[in-house]
């Protein structure tokens, strides 16, 4: 449930993990695919990164 209020709240940084190492990701929720478990970022230059909830260490 905390993640369908991170779509509202705007602005987030994710720490995952992907291919085995820890990446940083900055900004705002473009969408939540709860179906196939993933998380979209829209990050400051457009680009849009797609997270699979299972890798995310952190949130905030």
């Amino acid at each position: 449930m905390f993640l369908k209020k991170l779509i509202k709240n705007g602005a987030v940084t994710v720490h995952y993990y992907e291919n085995g190492s820890l990446q940083t990701c900055k900004g705002r929720v473009y969408n939540l695919n709860l179906h196939e478990q993933t998380l979209s970022l829209k990050d400051e230059k457009q680009n849009i990164l797609f997270i699979n909830l299972s890798g995310i260490e952190d949130i905030y």
